[in-house]
């Protein structure tokens, strides 16, 4: 027994102290490895955790305008903008048609609308009505709406508010005169808009329209199948579509689309009565709703 203590002695003592005072490479590289693996596994989490954040907030923000009542919370915009589109559940659209140049396929249009039983909007221009007086009547006795568009078509941005009072005034003169209708909209030429011409047209008593689905009917290389395809494809309860009254197939692509939109259990009717009356306001989006 003597002889047996020293030697087990001997052979536990060496392999538990070179153990401890001599750790052995792979375990230091494996320590190394995992603490760089931590490091950058902290980078990667402080960078992505804000931005995963930031794209959440923005979809519950987009989400959250479009609920009643807490649009009034996140969907105001502090900037003035015209009414886009109508915030509504009925299936009610308006199609409107903007007139400057040219009158050529007009009368077809005309006929169309007449043949429907559908009344639209048709936003005109003094440069317009100047040539094609008879066809301004035309659109007046058939019943549809009629708003200004400006006088000399210019971008109202590049305006002062003075020579946009101008505009103004002088294309609702001659609206009345031509046709004897009184204006109370208008969309700015171009879709050109600023703070300055929102508060302008509406110090001057009118209500600015832009649209939410545009047709692009003036597009040289749109076809009559395209433009059809595009306002469909882009048309919902409240929608503003945009035509314009000489576009190239705007009058072949009117028949089949409205038959499309009644089959659909869609109304079509002016602007001016698709939008809200009374209190409303016109959320980040353009979208017109009701409240203060």
């Amino acid at each position: 027994m003597a002889r047996f203590w020293p030697t087990a002695i001997f052979y536990a003592h060496p392999v538990s102290y070179s153990s401890y005072t001599h750790p052995q490479p792979n375990r230091i590289i494996l320590g190394v490895k995992g603490m760089i693996l931590l490091w950058h596994r902290r980078r990667i989490s402080n960078f992505l955790i804000p931005v995963l954040l930031f794209f959440l907030g923005l979809m519950l923000g987009a989400w959250l305008a479009d609920c009643q009542p807490l649009a009034a919370l996140v969907g105001r915009t502090n900037r003035l903008l015209p009414i886009y589109s109508v915030g509504t559940t009925e299936k009610k659209v308006a199609l409107s048609f903007d007139a400057t140049w040219g009158a050529e396929y007009t009368p077809k249009l005309l006929a169309t609308l007449k043949q429907h039983g559908v009344k639209t909007t048709f936003f005109l221009t003094n440069i317009w009505l100047k040539k094609y007086p008879d066809v301004a009547r035309q659109i007046a006795a058939d019943g549809h709406e009629i708003g200004l568009h400006s006088a000399s078509h210019p971008h109202f941005t590049a305006l002062s508010p003075a020579e946009m009072e101008k505009e103004l005034q002088e294309n609702s003169r001659m609206v009345t005169e031509v046709t004897g209708y009184k204006a109370e909209l208008f969309r700015p030429p171009f879709g050109d808009y600023n703070d300055t011409v929102i508060r302008t047209v509406e110090r001057l008593g009118y209500r600015a329209i832009q649209w939410d689905v545009d047709s692009l009917d003036w597009q040289e290389q749109m076809t009559a199948t395209d433009i059809y395809n595009r306002v469909v494809k882009g048309i919902k309860p409240g929608s503003i579509v945009l035509f314009h009254n000489n576009g190239r197939y705007t009058a072949d692509v009117l028949g089949p689309l409205l038959d499309k939109l009644k089959a659909d259990g869609y109304q079509v009717v002016p602007v001016g009565q698709l939008i809200l009356k009374g209190d409303y306001y016109v959320d980040h989006a353009g979208v017109q709703r009701a409240g203060r």
